[in-house]
């Protein structure tokens, strides 16, 4: 496959084999995000845990004090007193069977988070199947499962992010963009890596951050020595 040139300089710019401490790591991401819009700045984590055992399981959420740079759009699954809560929180769609049924007929997505009161976990049940491999169903550990729906609307604006392991025991997550600049990745990366930092299981031994590789849209992977992130 063939590189770009804009691609092809910015390899330059790294050393393949070394690991950079966090900051410089991200100083080096800055520069080599070089595509005409604002990329999207992510982390990709290798823990030292086994997915498949349950009581390895990595997962939350995090509000990232500078948000994501992405307008994130809600979907809020409620009845009675929570609909307008919801709808005075900013929610975007605010719904019952009726969203249910949109979502089934006419496959609609126009939404990036989905948030439920818990007496409607009943009803969107069905949507397990279609949600679930996206990674929308709403989900207790991840908050968004609440009777406190104005705050989860809120937190979801103001750029709270889920983090969980994929199948190879990887963490996939954003941490802003190109253009927020050092400083402000910087806190996003240190508040997101804590959170994962003070999610390890009791039953994970060894070495829990095996790896941690920061990367821009349509940039290079960085290498990020991992002895150097603070919880």
């Amino acid at each position: 496959m063939k590189m770009g040139k804009k691609y092809t300089d910015s390899v330059k710019l790294i050393e393949k084999s070394k690991l950079y401490d966090p900051a410089e790591a991200i100083d080096l991401v800055c520069q080599t995000s070089k595509a005409k819009f604002d990329e999207t700045i992510e982390i990709h984590v290798r823990l030292g845990v086994d997915s498949r055992h349950a009581d390895q399981q990595v997962r939350g959420a995090v509000v990232l004090p500078n948000g994501t740079g992405k307008t994130v759009r809600t979907l809020v699954f409620a009845k009675g007193d929570n609909v307008d809560a919801a709808k005075n929180a900013g929610a975007d769609y605010v719904g019952d069977t009726d969203l249910v049924d949109k979502i089934m007929k006419e496959n609609w997505f126009e939404f990036d988070v989905v948030i439920a009161t818990p007496d409607m976990m009943g009803t969107i049940g069905r949507l397990g199947k279609v949600l679930g491999p996206k990674g929308l169903m709403p989900n207790p550990k991840a908050g968004t499962v609440t009777m406190d729906v104005a705050k989860a609307v809120t937190e979801a604006k103001a750029g709270k992010i889920e983090y969980r392991l994929d199948k190879t025991n990887i963490i996939h997550c954003p941490i802003g963009k190109a253009s927020f600049g050092v400083e402000k990745l910087s806190e996003n990366f240190n508040t997101l890596m804590g959170a994962v930092i003070k999610a390890k299981p009791a039953a994970a031994k060894g070495q829990y951050i095996k790896s941690c590789v920061i990367a821009s849209t349509m940039g290079p992977g960085i290498k990020v020595n991992s002895s150097k992130i603070d919880a």
